[in-house]
């Protein structure tokens, strides 16, 4: 995405007041909730736009169940792509791929995944690629597969037509944190519907 520099759009991160860390927070209780739930079988995780990871890492880090999970994270900014491939250095079956997380081919292999995380995506790409991208993912998801997405609630606010793109793709909603004091949200949807072969091509590009 032309024109922003992600690095140091990361780097909000080391703020605890700020937005990103706010919501990060959010994002990583839903992943430690639902690794515990799903204890303990082996499980599939697919993080798209994973930045350098640290959603996903900094839970698993601190886990002593963190050898069942089998990830995948996808970052196409090859710096983000190393540090998250650094930060998971101890992590042997968690890989990162520098890829262009927009098209299907990136996946290949990690598909059907049983925790997908769409963070960090929904809020840079167009209306059109998020409804098309919510529509495609019963085929990069297992059956019951959770996913954890964000998306700013600025206005014109996306998030009930995407929360109901989501119901149309066969998900049902698990939870929706929006605080009235800020403009991030969380969303979590589980696939309750058959999943779906993958449909080849592009899923979304970003625009800001």
């Amino acid at each position: 995405m032309a024109g922003t520099d992600w690095r140091a759009w990361h780097g909000d991160y080391a703020d605890p007041a700020s937005a990103l860390s706010q919501r990060l927070t959010v994002v990583q209780a839903q992943i430690a909730q639902w690794l515990d739930r799903t204890q303990p079988r082996p499980v599939v995780v697919t993080s798209v736009c994973a930045g350098d990871g640290r959603d996903l890492l900094d839970v698993l880090t601190g886990r002593p169940d963190a050898a069942r999970v089998t990830a995948t994270l996808v970052e196409l900014d090859a710096d983000l792509a190393a540090a998250a491939a650094s930060a998971a250095a101890d992590l042997p079956d968690v890989s990162v791929r520098c890829a262009d997380a927009g098209s299907t081919d990136a996946y290949a292999g990690c598909a059907p995944a049983d925790l997908l995380l769409l963070c960090g995506v929904l809020g840079n790409v167009s209306d059109d690629d998020a409804a098309s991208t919510i529509a495609a993912l019963p085929g990069l998801c297992a059956l019951e597969a959770t996913v954890v997405w964000t998306r700013h609630r600025r206005e014109p606010d996306l998030t009930p037509a995407i929360r109901g793109w989501f119901t149309a793709a066969g998900f049902a909603e698990e939870s929706f944190t929006a605080p009235d004091d800020t403009r991030w949200s969380v969303g979590v949807h589980r696939l309750v519907d058959p999943p779906q072969p993958v449909s080849e091509g592009r899923l979304f590009s970003f625009v800001r």
